[in-house]
């Protein structure tokens, strides 16, 4: 089987890497993928928004199956257009069509979805730019901090938590004057809802599901998730305080409904669901959907994954996911990532990265890296994702600082706290 992956961050990496790892007679390619892919597959020079382009490089190469990594191909339909091609009759494409990723590219598409299938989620109401005022007058009956939440893609920067109405109000106005472009034509504003955060991810045929192994990751550029937002810092497998009894309130109450619903709405849905949760008092709500994996959270769930990951596609793709099992590793996964000086702002590129060859107890999944006269240097925000297995967090937290010490390059920023809330919140 040939397999092209769509993408080129440390999600895609990940994914590359554990496919690798199949018994499976595979052969992988990666579009565009970055030098951490090129170690295991072969990088075709695509955009993935490319979608003839991505159509004739699947002719080209005899791919059999298409795994879509990040969000806006499939927001866009990148699963319709390689479905609706008859020459590429038979070819698998591992994630949802345009309808089924309505529920990461539509915020109030989600909450509509939730409320209809009884899914639990914070109190909301939508807003257009003529509907201002009837947002704020929500906006006052509602306590602070205030959520405000573009509806569409917003590379990740859409979710604004704001404990001054004054300025909860103006950013409103800001993001309805067009902040985040068409993202931003409407605005779910939502209840506050308090608790810890982490996420839940399943893979489904559209009929049955099998749960991968959660996550915890860390937002903010700061320690104490202090400072802006990012695509992540790092992040934590198995979470501690998701013990069995809350994990089968989650899937009784929000995975099963979910596809059952998806597939009630006459959506088929075939792919992963990233359920972004959020733990209210030994409940879970959910916060988001997102129609792929999530990026840090791969890195740190598919290590974990012992059984061949293969076999759970070939389960979406021949629609007989129920008949497939999975073995999970009871062993925790911790990911660091290594950042560029300035990001989530502005940041330098092409600076030469060294010292990864010391980093031997650990994976190190590319996600802003490139080659640049036969030298290994940084051309993203996020560079390395840095992920060590251990028998415990403790473990697994001292194998990857390890490693981040011993890499360098200008500028290099990592967070020093990763898991440190979780070491006494076991429950």
């Amino acid at each position: 089987m040939n397999i092209l992956i769509l993408g080129s961050g440390g999600r895609e990496h990940a994914i590359t890497w554990k496919l690798a790892q199949s018994a499976r007679p595979l052969s992988l390619f990666v579009a565009p993928g970055n030098p951490g892919t090129a170690s295991l597959a072969v990088n075709l020079p695509v955009d993935p928004l490319d979608f003839p382009g991505v159509c004739a490089a699947i002719l080209e190469n005899n791919i059999g199956m298409v795994v879509v990594g990040p969000e806006t191909p499939l927001a866009d339909g990148i699963a319709d257009f390689i479905e609706n091609d008859p020459a590429l009759s038979g070819v698998a494409v591992i994630g949802p069509r345009r309808a089924g990723a309505m529920l990461e590219g539509s915020k109030d598409f989600a909450k509509e979805f939730m409320v209809r299938h009884g899914i639990p989620t914070a109190a909301y109401s939508t807003f257009a730019p003529d509907t201002i005022d009837a947002a704020i007058s929500f906006m006052r009956g509602l306590k602070p901090p205030w959520v405000l939440k573009a509806d569409g893609l917003a590379a990740g920067k859409g979710v604004l938590i704001i404990n001054d109405f004054d300025e909860a109000v103006s950013e409103l106005r800001a993001m309805l004057g067009g902040r985040f472009g068409a993202a931003g034509s409407k605005v779910v504003i939502e209840e506050y809802l308090a608790g810890i955060e982490m996420s839940a991810f399943v893979i489904t045929d559209g009929i049955s599901y099998r749960i991968l192994p959660e996550a915890k990751d860390y937002k903010r550029i700061g320690e104490g998730d202090t400072g802006k937002n990012t695509g992540g810092m790092g992040a934590v497998s198995p979470v501690p305080f998701a013990n069995p009894s809350f994990l089968a309130k989650v899937e009784e109450k929000i995975i099963r409904p979910t596809v059952d619903g998806l597939r009630a709405d006459g959506i088929d849905y075939r792919g992963f669901i990233f359920f972004g949760l959020m733990n209210v008092n030994g409940d879970p709500f959910v916060i988001e959907y997102n129609a792929r994996l999530g990026d840090p959270e791969s890195e740190v769930i598919l290590p974990r994954i012992d059984s061949d990951f293969y076999d759970l596609l070939e389960g979406v793709a021949h629609r007989d996911l129920g008949s497939r099992s999975i073995v999970i590793s009871p062993e925790t996964a911790v990911t660091v990532m290594i950042v560029s000086g300035g990001y989530p702002d502005s940041y330098g590129k092409g600076f030469a990265i060294t010292g990864t060859e010391k980093a031997g107890e650990s994976i190190l999944f590319h996600a802003g890296t490139a080659i640049s006269d036969s030298r290994l240097v940084t051309s993203g925000g996020r560079v390395l994702a840095v992920t060590s297995r251990g028998v415990s967090m403790e473990e697994a937290l001292a194998k990857s600082y390890a490693s981040v010490r011993v890499i360098s390059f200008d500028g290099m920023n990592y967070r020093r706290d990763i898991g440190s809330d979780l070491k006494n919140n076991k429950s």
